[in-house]
């Protein structure tokens, strides 16, 4: 218990550190729902780790029900994390979060729905994931990596990388531009309709040479 104490310690500290709008250490315990779900959740996870599986996931329902984010007492969490506004953020079983990591609002840790198991991400040290993230499956993402807001990832990430997009692809890796930094991002309804019109005017050059052909016929 002496080392969840600890722990919580190190996240007030993080919300001190992370959030320039943190007044001071009180504000920060009376006010900011991300570290009230941390403090349920590590209340919760060392008895769920005990066997009082029920007792953890009724504190965990209480914790959402209060703040707004869902953390699984089944997630391993280090130290020092700071979830700002977070207000939707959902923390799955089976995911891993190492030491100062940064979780904003709306953003997920969760499973694809097809894996068993080990079915959600692993979130090394040092990692910020940013507003309405999906970070799905059992995936790694490396120390220091960042994820930009609204991003849905679904493969291993590099350490000191940069995610962006829809899927997520690599545009900056340790610190510098990759090849496929590309800010316009694919939009698959316009990429359809785009097809969809191609295949009209196919089959309409069609239509305009059987016609042709018909009209060379009568005149022949």
């Amino acid at each position: 218990m002496k080392r969840k104490v600890n722990k919580i310690k190190m996240d007030l500290e993080a919300a001190r550190t992370h959030d320039p709008a943190a007044t001071g250490a009180w504000e920060i315990v009376l006010t900011y729902n991300g570290f009230h779900a941390l403090v349920l959740y590590r209340i919760a996870h060392y008895l769920h780790v005990r066997g009082f599986k029920l007792i953890a996931r009724m504190i965990s329902s209480i914790g959402r029900f209060f703040t707004g984010i869902e953390i699984h007492p089944g997630a391993q969490i280090g130290y020092g994390v700071f979830i700002d506004h977070g207000t939707g953020v959902v923390i799955g079983e089976t995911t891993e979060i190492g030491n100062n990591v940064t979780i904003y609002q709306g953003a997920t840790l969760g499973g694809t729905g097809k894996d068993k198991g080990k079915r959600h991400p692993t979130v090394k040290s040092g990692v910020m994931i940013s507003a309405g993230a999906k970070v799905l499956g059992p995936i790694t993402i490396g120390k220091n990596a960042k994820i930009g807001a609204g991003s849905v990832v679904l493969k291993d990430v590099p350490a000191n990388a940069t995610v962006v997009g829809v899927p997520g692809v690599v545009v900056r890796l340790n610190g510098e531009r990759t090849d496929d930094l590309d800010q316009a991002l694919p939009d698959p309804i316009v990429d359809k309709l785009e097809s969809l019109d191609a295949c009209i005017e196919q089959i309409k050059a069609s239509l305009c040479n059987m016609h042709n052909d018909e009209e060379d016929k009568d005149n022949k």
